[in-house]
């Protein structure tokens, strides 16, 4: 039962502090798994590109220090070594889908530690606006590298010919 409860677990640690958040809203969800499925997809098709994961599942940045779960993660063939029993070390591409009260957690907390260890690509997806952003990391700060709001798309610079219609990813 004790790995059942592990399985389950939606604590965090940021910056060291233990964080729990609420299971994610059936939108939420759905927003998710249209996403991962588009990147998926095009992962699996353009000559094995790497891995998708979906939450949760623990990157450990830093043990005891900053463990988060990313809504979405992809992981290059290249920097596969990471995937151990969970994730240790900087995936490639993490994407949060922000809900009604996580704001400020993905926005400003979230955000800092992805860019702090340099993560290469962070999708922000907002469902209520229909918008998606692409910050991509250049020097030690993240730019906005692509941004879509409920019409057009949104390109990858991390997965190689990615490109996203928004309005695949916020259909029911």
């Amino acid at each position: 039962m004790q790995t059942l409860e592990r399985d389950l677990d939606l604590t965090e640690i940021i910056n060291g502090e233990e964080v729990v958040g609420p299971s994610p809203f059936r939108k939420h969800q759905d927003v998710v798994f249209n996403l991962a499925d588009i990147i998926r997809r095009h992962v699996k098709t353009a000559k094995a590109l790497g891995k998708v994961y979906l939450s949760p599942l623990d990157v450990i940045f830093e043990e005891g220090i900053n463990r988060l779960q990313p809504d979405i993660l992809f992981i290059r063939n290249e920097n596969s070594g990471i995937e151990q029993d969970w994730i240790r070390g900087v995936p490639d591409m993490v994407c949060e889908i922000l809900s009604p009260g996580t704001y400020k957690m993905d926005m400003v907390v979230k955000r800092a530690v992805y860019e702090k260890y340099r993560v290469p690509e962070y999708w922000i997806v907002i469902p209520e606006l229909q918008s998606i952003e692409i910050l991509t990391i250049e020097g030690d700060r993240y730019k906005t590298h692509s941004i879509a709001e409920i019409e057009g798309m949104v390109t990858s610079k991390v997965i190689e010919g990615l490109q996203v219609n928004i309005k695949d990813v916020f259909e029911d």
